[in-house]
């Protein structure tokens, strides 16, 4: 199934190239053709026009960042979020490119990266949610096993003290003794291994928690930090000119 949808997810990266062009290449060739329109015209037209070395310096500019940088970005949201096949990459693309290609058509400057990676933590924590799901019997059954298995152990161990308080033991007591304490050793490394499955059936995780922190922390840092930049940068060059 996920060889068939191997083409299908070229055409759903190739939409949401699209998409990224048709909002966030916008978004930063908007001022340009602003400003242009500007000078060409010597005030502010309520339309601005947008002539095509404008939108051509937007798609080198694309480029270059994609050859220069886009590597980077491509490790991180293609593997360093969630585990991605051809199914879950395809629903991903597809659901960025439908969002920012509906926000374009209204008019929304958004981000289609941002978008993306929701759409990469949609896939990551549904297959969580019903992973989770699918394996609470499992989970029951691991904790019914322990159960029965430390009632167990502690019957053995009460065996055991009641052996080695006996004054006038027979060689029958010895061999019991010893068969106690190998009983008991496997019985702890039975309840070992119970506890180490048990744990890791409840915490199944497809989404890496570190990724998302750090994703949230670039999304509430940049923002702020864009604009503080961008204003010291108008302020030093107001202050140049004036």
């Amino acid at each position: 199934m996920n060889t068939l949808f191997t083409v299908p997810l070229i055409f759903a990266a190739a939409l949401l190239s699209f998409a990224h062009g048709a909002n966030d290449v916008a978004n930063a060739i908007g001022p340009l053709a602003a400003i242009n329109d500007a000078v060409m015209t010597g005030g502010i037209s309520a339309k601005a026009g947008i002539p095509l070395w404008v939108m051509g310096v937007g798609a080198i500019g694309i480029a270059m960042g994609l050859a220069l940088y886009g590597p980077k970005l491509i490790r991180t949201v293609g593997s360093e979020i969630t585990e991605l096949d051809q199914i879950r990459a395809f629903s991903v693309a597809m659901a960025a490119s439908i969002t920012v290609i509906i926000a374009s058509q209204l008019g929304l400057p958004v981000s289609s990266t941002h978008i993306a990676v929701g759409g990469i933590f949609g896939v990551g924590f549904l297959r969580e949610f019903l992973e989770t799901t699918s394996v609470k019997d499992e989970i029951a059954n691991d904790k019914e096993l322990i159960s029965d298995e430390k009632k167990h152990l502690k019957a053995l161990n009460s065996e055991l003290k009641t052996l080695e308080k006996k004054d006038d033991k027979h060689k029958e007591d010895y061999e019991r003794i010893v068969d106690l304490y190998k009983m008991i050793d496997e019985e702890e490394n039975t309840i070992k291994e119970a506890k180490k499955q048990l744990k890791s059936a409840e915490k199944v995780k497809y989404v890496k928690r570190d990724a998302v922190k750090k994703i949230i922390a670039a999304w509430i840092i940049t923002v702020p930090a864009a604009a503080v930049l961008s204003a010291a940068i108008f302020f030093m060059i107001r202050g140049i000119v004036l």
